[in-house]
Order: structure tokens, then sequence, then C-alpha cells
């Protein structure tokens, strides 16, 4: 017999720029995540040992966020040992899908109460660092795709290329984004999902720059062009640079989702239901662009249209990849990150999918809107996407 899902409580920590002085960066990710755990069952009054599982998102699992950094965290926030926990990577997307993991288990009877979470520490475990030195791909891989793939920051190259979006498109939209945020940090609207992180004393998104504008993103250079891909791309104008994309970023973030069945035992009054998910792969060049059927998908699967979504959250990871979402669906630009987006407030790799959610339902409660649609593209050519509805 299946359940519905609900969401009880979503909370994540500030964010901090992710590089050494960043203020998170003396923070461990273990004690990081550990943070996050710990409030949202404080929160709750719940008791940890009820918790049949914790599904973290983590993207570079080496060092100080190898060996099962979810299962550390657990333990590190002072959970009984029987409580599970277990580190998911779908790159950019991990802790979201952790939250779909979770929602999965409840409703198909295997789970009551499930943590999803997140954290990426990118000040003390670089970017890049699972795979330096490696070839992650293989013979086979190679001989797919024989002209090789690229970084990322190409790919958002190579997508504002397809649609046409200019250098002043794109910083345009980066500037929204640090406008909207800052407006939302200043109006307060952040602080029923922010909580402290021990030994920090500052309860603000560190990445968010006030008063951004498009002149001043204008005299940053593009970051991703070198004469050899130049060479292999002489159609593309590069202008992907440091200020149109999202910054290196410190964060972690969770979310209570539990039957209703039990939140309603134990007391807890939900705040939004899981209404549907969707999971696509797309191509691994153009890699970031699978937001867009992961959104039709989802939609079609949710019973809804445009029309009906109140808010989205389309992960800011490079501002061509909303825009390319913008012009794929014809959604409401003004229901688009309207909190602002990653650009501004980071993208700590694991932690970005929860951290939306978070953002997403507070939004939702605090406009009155019923329903939401996340979705965030990922690495490797994939995006997940679900749609929630505010209870």
């Amino acid at each position: 017999m299946s359940s519905e899902a609900v969401i009880v409580d979503v909370v994540r920590t500030p964010v901090g720029r992710g590089k050494p002085g960043g203020m998170l960066s003396g923070v461990h990710p273990v004690d990081l995540l550990a943070g996050v755990l710990t409030a949202i069952v404080d929160r709750n009054d719940l008791d940890p040992g009820l918790i049949d599982d914790v599904i973290g998102g983590c993207v570079s699992q080496i060092g100080e966020q190898s060996y099962n950094v979810t299962r550390n965290a657990v333990l590190a926030a002072g959970f009984p040992e029987h409580v599970p926990g277990t580190t998911i990577d779908r790159q950019c997307g991990s802790s979201q899908q952790a939250a779909t993991f979770a929602a999965q288990a409840i409703i198909a009877g295997q789970a009551d109460i499930v943590i999803a979470c997140g954290v990426e520490s990118m000040s003390r475990v670089p970017l890049g660092s699972s795979a330096a030195g490696a070839d992650p791909f293989g013979t086979r891989m190679h001989a797919r795709y024989p002209e090789g793939l690229v970084s990322q920051g190409v790919s958002a190259e190579l997508i504002a290329e397809k649609w046409g979006f200019s250098r002043a498109d794109l910083d345009t939209f980066a500037a929204r984004s640090h406008d909207l945020a800052a407006a939302a940090g200043e109006s307060g609207a952040f602080a029923t999902e922010l909580v402290p992180v021990a030994g920090v004393h500052r309860l603000v998104d560190e990445t968010v720059r006030p008063g951004t504008s498009v002149e001043s993103l204008a005299g940053l250079n593009p970051a991703f062009r070198t004469d050899r891909l130049a060479e292999r791309f002489p159609d593309v104008e590069w202008r992907i640079t440091p200020g149109n994309s999202s910054p290196l970023t410190d964060g972690a973030s969770a979310a209570l989702i539990m039957s209703a069945d039990a939140a309603e035992k134990l007391g807890l009054t939900p705040r939004a239901r899981f209404r549907a998910f969707s999971v696509v792969g797309s191509d691994p060049l153009f890699m970031l662009t699978g937001v867009i059927p992961a959104t039709a998908k989802v939609l079609e699967r949710a019973g809804l249209g445009h029309d009906d979504i109140d808010a989205y959250e389309v992960n800011e990871a490079f501002a061509s990849v909303p825009l390319a979402w913008l012009a794929e669906t014809g959604a409401d630009a003004e229901k688009l990150n309207p909190r602002g987006g990653a650009i501004a407030l980071g993208h700590a790799l694991g932690s970005s999918g929860t951290r939306l959610l978070t953002t997403l339902v507070n939004h939702l409660e605090a406009t009155g809107g019923r329903y939401g649609l996340q979705t965030m593209c990922e690495g490797g050519g994939m995006a997940n996407a679900y749609v929630v509805e505010r209870i």
C-alpha cells in the first residue's frame, strides 16, 4: 500500500565562499552536515532513533568527504548507531536525488521517516578533486565520444551559442539573481530556513553581492576559453565568466520527509507534499540541457501545466541554463528563482538540491503559492525534477 510523502521541515546553513578564508572554510564537511541534521531534529522535537534512513548528496567524495560522509555526519550528530546513512552522487543534483529517493521509499511503504540532505565544502575539497590525475571515462567511453567531452563551463558556452544569448543577456540575468537574493536576505525571507553553524558567527549568505550591475559584470573575462577549445569551437564567442556562473561554495542543507501517517502520529504538521518526479539523461556534450525534458516529463506525470506552477527553482549553474530553459518552456520568467539562484546564493554541489527545496517551500508558504517545480542540470548530461505542493 502506497503512502503520501510529505515535507515536514527544511533547513540550510548560510553559504560561504568555497575558497580558503571563506566563512565556512574552517568547518570540516562532516561537522557542517551534522549541524543541519541536529538542527532539523531539534526544531521538530523528533527522536532521531525513529529515523529509518539518512540519504545525503555529495559530489567530491574524496579526502574529508570520503568514506560515506553522510554516515559519518549521522554519527557526528549524535544519532543512535542504528540509524543508517548513505551518500549518493548524481553530480549537481545529488541531494535533489536524495530527496527523491527518500520520498519514493516512503511512497513505496518501505520507510516512514527519512532525512534527505547534502553537503559540499569546496574550500576544503576543491572541485575536481575526485578525478584529479585520473581518467574517469575509460576506453569505451572515449570510443563513443572520440572528439572528447568538455567541462560544464564549456557546455554552458555551447548552450549560449546555440540559443543566441549575448554577453549582456547573461550578465543581466546574473545581476537579477543578486538583486533578488539581496532583497530576500534584507527582508528576512531566509530567516526561517537558515540555521547557525557552530563556531561561525554570521548567519548571512557570503556569496550574495548587493548592487551587482551589468556594467560591473561586463569587465570580467571569459573563464573557459583556451586556444585548443577556440580551435575546436570556432563559432563560440566565449561569454561565460565568473560573474554569470555560480561561485565555488561551502554549505549543507536537509529536508525532513515522512509519511503523512507518521507526521500525524507524531503531531507534526506537514508543509508540502511530493506530487511527481522525473529524471532524464541528455547529450553529454551540451550536458546541461536535461532540465528542459525533465520539466516536461514531471509536469506530465503531475497532470499539471505551466499555468499551474507558482514558482520554479531551476539551478543557476550558469546563466545560459535557466535562460535556455525559459526559451524552450515558455514559462513565466517572473516565477523563476524568485529569491535569486545559485549565481548569487552559490552552488555547494552536493547540498544544492535540498538547498533549492528549502528555498522553494519557504517561498510557497510566504506567497500562498500551491505548486513549485524544481529541476537541476547535472554533470555527464542528466537532470532531475520534482513537483511539490504546499499543504
